[in-house]
């Protein structure tokens, strides 16, 4: 798959569900989440074509332990001995320690429950399964928490987001105005969103008026786990989409 620009340090790339984005500083590479099982060669193939061009990938931080961001860790950080950063709470799971929990649909919309039901379909199971196949076990080198900083993109700040899952995080990096909010937003057409399939839905809403709530002037470009990011003005529309869960 062709990646997307988003900035010229920024990449997206894409997958049947959701996406992954690298950010590039000099010849150094990080790898924000990195699709699902199987998609080491298209990772690899973003960064040999061209997006952000040739450079050595030191890092991989997870937004959350779930397959379709965690998926491919282990076999990226195996080819490239690259540090593997994921939150303490979700750290566990990316492991194979423990079972992801599953989300929590006793509540959802029907529309939530059946969308789930079409995702999930190619594993054989439905939203009465208990829990969604885990990713291959991967090492987990470094657990953060809230304010910490990565040494990318200018200093790249740990906000935790938890709700979608217990260890979500997202990352914002203040010298580039740039808001990676994981699941706890998607972008819909309607606009931005908290996001679906929730381990606990008030804590996820929460946390998305939290990141909506960072304001113009520290958010430039929002990149979602799910949807298409927004290059420009992105705080602005942040702003707006809290509107209707305020």
């Amino acid at each position: 798959m062709e990646t997307v620009r988003v900035r010229p340090s920024l990449h997206l790339i894409p997958f049947p569900v959701g996406q992954a984005y690298l950010w590039r500083d000099g010849e150094e590479l990080t790898l924000i989440d990195t699709g699902p099982p199987g998609a080491a060669d298209e990772v690899e193939d973003a960064i040999r074509r061209g997006g952000t061009g040739h450079g050595a990938l030191r890092r991989i931080v997870l937004t959350h332990c779930h397959p379709d961001h965690a998926g491919s860790a282990a076999e990226l950080a195996e080819r490239h001995g690259a540090e593997v950063i994921a939150h303490a709470a979700d750290a566990p799971v990316i492991r194979g320690e423990v079972p992801a929990p599953p989300p929590d649909l006793a509540t959802a919309p029907e529309w939530e429950r059946a969308a789930f039901d079409q995702v999930h379909a190619p594993f054989g199971i439905t939203s009465r399964a208990p829990a969604v196949p885990p990713a291959p076990p991967s090492r987990v080198d470094r657990e953060v928490t809230e304010g910490d900083v990565l040494a990318f993109g200018g200093g790249a700040r740990v906000l935790c987001v938890p709700g979608h899952t217990r260890g979500s995080i997202a990352l914002l990096l203040p010298v580039e105005r740039v808001l990676f909010t994981g699941d706890a937003v998607a972008r819909v057409e309607a606009g931005p969103v908290p996001g679906v399939f929730n381990q606990d839905r008030a804590r996820t809403v929460a946390s998305f008026l939290r990141l909506c709530d960072l304001g113009v002037g520290a958010v430039e470009t929002v990149c979602f786990g799910h949807g298409a990011p927004l290059a420009r003005a992105g705080g602005e529309t942040l702003e707006q989409a809290a509107a209707a869960y305020s």
